[in-house]
């Protein structure tokens, strides 16, 4: 049975530091792409950052990210983490690990996406106050 459990989430002021993580489990996710999407209340989920291997670990940031968010990955250990500096009040959402086979991960030359979500994590809150 497949398990993706996040942890980290909480409660922090403008320009503060979060990290992120999620731990895979029940199969080898080292091929699949790994990333984090997040949902603020009213608003589509969106895709934050992924990677995936063959891509030498390149990793695709969305535009309102870039610069200040970073993604790291075990492939041995299934887990990926995000850490998350100089937040801002618009950060707040819950965040979500995915998981996608690499069939589903396309790349174009802005970036890298995933197409189709095979598994989710349950989400952690991420608070940002001003």
């Amino acid at each position: 049975q497949v398990q993706l459990v996040e942890s980290g989430g909480g409660l922090v002021q403008s320009g503060g530091s979060l990290r992120l993580s999620c731990a895979a489990s029940g199969r080898n996710f080292s091929t699949y792409a790994m990333g984090w999407f997040r949902q603020a209340p009213g608003k589509e989920r969106q895709s934050v950052a992924s990677a995936i291997g063959w891509r030498g670990g390149m990793t695709t940031y969305a535009p309102s990210v870039k610069g200040r968010f970073t993604l790291s990955r075990d492939y041995a250990k299934n887990t990926v983490w995000l850490q998350m500096n100089r937040l801002k009040p618009e950060d707040t959402a819950t965040y979500f690990c995915a998981v996608a086979p690499p069939e589903h991960y396309y790349c174009t030359e802005n970036g890298c996406y995933m197409d189709r979500v095979d598994y989710w994590g349950q989400g952690t809150q991420v608070t940002v106050s001003s």
